[in-house]
């Protein structure tokens, strides 16, 4: 497949300076990042996309000969005649210094303390945490205080934290210098990678605690109590600062994030703010008309009056019968929906009864049924001729 064009891969144009071409890189990084892209299976392949876009064009002499010839410029080692020998740029094509780049100026704080120029910090800041929490539409309507148990890291209390045991500092890594990166050269690129002796973080600890490894940190597991507001949904997701993973050696803690759940009700239907419930009522009730008792979502119950000759799927209205909003003021409302039922299981009597009644019924009784069939007379009567 070709490949795209460097200015549109960045959304840059060709007349935009280094300010301009670096802030668009920061862009599309941050857009294709994949620690923020997950659930994305393409965006790492387009994150690289984008580096490379960046790693040309930063450079004059790389974006001078692209401008002038495009990707040829590159292709089979050379330059389409233009730039310097061989197309090699005196070995500067460093695609991992476009990967630090952006992941310095928009990810250091966030992934634990990337500083510029100076290597990784020792100390990483701890991981955000998930957890999933199901809860009655009863408590979605009133609010609720649950306790909850998180398994998570905790800052070791054998070294407070340092990772080390005796609480000397950390000594730099012989094998990056304390960079916590090493460059490794693969054809045209200088890749850049994780230093394997001290795991990215650029210093070693000479005598660990015993505790926690070196780590500065413990699992265990903790009880929280959490306060479900009034008007929650499926979908609303609580922040608990630094109720998160312990950070690494000393780092901040992260968050815990709980995202709700609201469990189906037997009785109710949710919508937003509004419920709805659907009441079965006889067949004698919806012709005659009549009061009828439904129940609330607070536990009570309110009169609902049936108007004579009601047909299944009206809807009454109990204003201020719903849910909170949340964080809001105001009160959704509720609807009624009623259900005409049936009758089954009908005696010798009743049977009878429900006969003669048919038998004295007229037009003006059914007006849908006489109107439809009337239609269906038409029908026929209009196939016919």
């Amino acid at each position: 497949m070709a490949k795209r064009d460097f200015y549109e891969v960045l959304g840059a144009t060709k007349g935009d300076d280094a300010a301009g071409l670096k802030k668009a890189y920061r862009k599309k990084a941050m857009e294709f990042h994949p620690d923020r892209n997950a659930d994305n299976p393409d965006a790492e392949a387009k994150f690289k996309e984008v580096n490379e876009a960046y790693d040309t064009l930063k450079d004059p002499d790389k974006k001078a000969a692209y401008d002038r010839y495009g990707h040829a410029a590159f292709e089979q080692g050379g330059m389409g005649g233009g730039g310097r020998p061989g197309g090699g740029y005196g070995g500067q094509g460093d695609f991992g210094s476009a990967f630090s780049d952006v992941f310095d100026d928009l990810f250091g704080d966030f992934m634990g303390g990337q500083q510029r120029g100076g290597g990784r910090s020792r100390a990483q800041r701890g991981s955000d945490l998930r957890y999933n929490m199901r809860v009655t539409l009863e408590d979605a309507y009133t609010g609720s205080q649950k306790t909850i148990s998180v398994p998570t890291s905790v800052g070791c209390g054998g070294c407070n934290g340092t990772g080390s045991a005796n609480g000397a500092e950390p000594q730099t890594c012989p094998s990056c210098s304390g960079m916590g990166k090493v460059r490794a050269q693969q054809g045209f690129f200088t890749v850049e990678r994780a230093c394997p002796a001290c795991g990215g973080m650029g210093q070693m600890i000479k005598d660990p605690c015993g505790q926690c490894g070196g780590a500065g940190r413990v699992e265990k597991e903790r009880s929280l109590s959490v306060n479900i507001p009034a008007g929650v949904e499926t979908g609303t997701r609580i922040r608990l600062a630094g109720e998160g993973e312990a950070g690494l050696r000393g780092g901040p803690t992260g968050d815990l994030y709980i995202f709700i759940e609201v469990q189906q009700h037997d009785l109710f239907e949710r919508d937003g703010v509004h419920l709805h419930c659907s009441v079965p009522v006889s067949m004698a009730s919806a012709a005659l008309g009549g009061d009828i008792e439904v129940p609330t979502i607070d536990g009570g119950r309110s009169r609902v009056k049936i108007p004579a000759g009601s047909q299944s799927g009206r809807q009454m209205r109990l204003r201020g019968k719903g849910m909170p909003a949340l964080r809001g003021a105001g009160q959704g409302d509720m609807f009624i929906e009623l259900a005409v039922e049936t009758p089954v299981n009908l005696t010798a009597k009743q049977k009878e009864l429900l006969q003669e009644f048919e038998n004295l019924g007229e037009d003006k009784n059914n007006p849908e049924s006489s109107s439809f069939f009337k239609k269906v007379k038409s029908f026929w009567d209009g196939m016919k001729s």
